[in-house]
């Protein structure tokens, strides 16, 4: 009975608490990278924006091309080798995509105003951060609407890609209206996913390796509402 009163009265509380202190570290660390990738992101973009001698040999040629899709690429390279890499190779990976993904998005500062492109910022990360809390709190789960929302991302990739070719602005609203919805479900599933999946017993190598997978996740659902929010309401340059 003394064991039985101990595991209720006294270990059961203590391996709860560490445990929760163990996934407050986890998340606070996704978070860490994710807030760090954007602050990488936005300065290079600035950089390359502000530099006619990088952009011009890059937007005015058909290298865009490759600028543009090489990020996709990038994704499907990172999450198969995952397994296969260290901790500290998929940080060096991770910085070296939002490096890329910040080359990719210096058009933005080209077309659009400063202004416009700081409010959808903020509009952006005020979105992201209700859903995100809402993912990490809610105890419904969200898995079934996971599925769908994936389905979703699948037709909204698709759509876009076809859409690089024929430019179509009704296409572009659709997707963008659609595409806005997706990601910000995608970030409360998101969450709630990285939050299910950190374990102590996986041990610190396996739960980095977590960590920079939960944000790059959630740094490209950030991305990717900010980029189609700005598409739906920034300011373009006269």
């Amino acid at each position: 009975m003394s064991t039985q009163y101990a595991w209720q009265g006294g270990y059961a509380p203590a391996r709860n608490a560490a445990f929760d202190e163990g996934l407050r570290r986890h998340m606070l660390r996704v978070y860490n990278y994710m807030g760090l990738g954007l602050v990488l992101t936005g300065a290079v973009a600035l950089l390359v924006a502000s530099s006619p001698a990088i952009y011009q040999p890059i937007f005015g040629t058909p290298l865009k091309w490759v600028v543009m899709l090489a990020p996709l690429a990038f994704i499907f390279f990172f999450s198969f080798r995952i397994q296969a890499i260290s901790a500290g190779t998929a940080q060096a990976l991770f910085w070296g995509f939002c490096a890329l993904m910040g080359l990719s998005l210096a058009s933005v500062f080209l077309v659009f105003t400063g202004v416009s492109i700081a409010r959808t910022f903020f509009i952006t990360a005020a979105m992201f951060g209700a859903t995100s809390l809402y993912g990490y709190t809610t105890r419904r789960d969200l898995s079934k609407l996971g599925s769908f929302l994936i389905m979703g991302l699948i037709g909204v990739v698709i759509a876009s890609l076809v859409n690089l070719f024929i430019g179509s602005s009704a296409l572009q609203f659709a997707i963008s209206i659609i595409g806005v919805l997706v990601f910000t479900g995608l970030t409360a599933y998101d969450t709630q996913t990285i939050k299910e999946q950190y374990a102590e017993s996986f041990g610190e190598e396996a739960n980095s390796k977590l960590a920079v997978m939960g944000a790059l996740s959630l740094y490209l659902n950030f991305i990717n509402i900010f980029q189609l929010l700005l598409s739906l309401t920034g300011q373009r340059e006269e």
